[in-house]
């Protein structure tokens, strides 16, 4: 099930946190925490029933669970003080007080190649329409896990009919068919992206072609 509250989408089934559309790092344990709290609101949750629920048959103590509020106000930029989605209730647990909406299941996109992608070695990275950023943080949205590469070195932005490649300050450069390039430049099918000493190449399947009629 997906929710949205703030300016999040969390889709527990996924076991995904993602704020604006970028991804938010949770630990399993404090996602479970916030799966919790909203699947219990608004009802205040006693300390008791959440440390039975998160370590069954364990003995934790309410130390671990303040750690636990404290991680996810964090991940959430809530403040315990002026709480607007995680309210503590003194010597009895927590509450989840923020507006949230059921979302429905994310659209399936068709099944079928994706219009562009990466080869990098043996891995095969799909590229998106629109933007997607290349690099090796957690915000690039082409991971590409190397030292030689920025945590955000480049942007390939994909079109209907173009796509193109931006390098964006990267330290060690992004270079395209053996040049470091400085601005946008257009990508063909098949050529070669260098992120420093990185090598990827670029590929767009062909439009089907009709068949021809032979002559006899």
């Amino acid at each position: 099930m997906r929710f949205g509250f703030d300016d999040f989408v969390v889709d527990f089934s996924a076991r995904e946190l993602r704020r604006a559309g970028r991804p938010v790092h949770l630990e399993p344990k404090t996602l479970d925490f916030l799966e919790l709290l909203i699947g219990s609101r608004p009802r205040v949750l006693a300390k008791a029933e959440i440390l039975e629920r998160l370590w069954p048959s364990t003995f934790v103590s309410e130390s671990s669970l303040s750690r636990l509020a404290a991680e996810l106000r964090a991940a959430l930029g809530d403040d315990a003080r002026s709480p607007r989605l995680i309210r503590t209730v003194h010597r009895k647990g927590y509450s989840f007080v923020g507006p949230v909406e059921e979302l429905g299941e994310p659209a399936r996109l068709p099944v079928g190649p994706p219009p562009c992608r990466l080869l990098f070695g043996e891995r095969v990275l799909p590229l998106q329409p629109g933007e997607n950023l290349v690099g090796r943080g957690d915000e690039a949205a082409v991971r590409i896990d190397s030292s030689k590469v920025s945590r955000v070195h480049a942007r390939i932005a994909v079109a209907a009919s173009s796509a193109t490649v931006e390098d964006l300050g990267s330290k060690n450069g992004t270079f395209v068919r053996g040049r470091r390039i400085a601005g946008p430049v257009e990508l063909a099918d098949g050529d070669e992206i260098c992120l420093g000493s990185v090598l990827l190449v670029f590929r767009r399947p062909s439009a089907p072609r009709s068949t021809e009629t032979e002559s006899i």
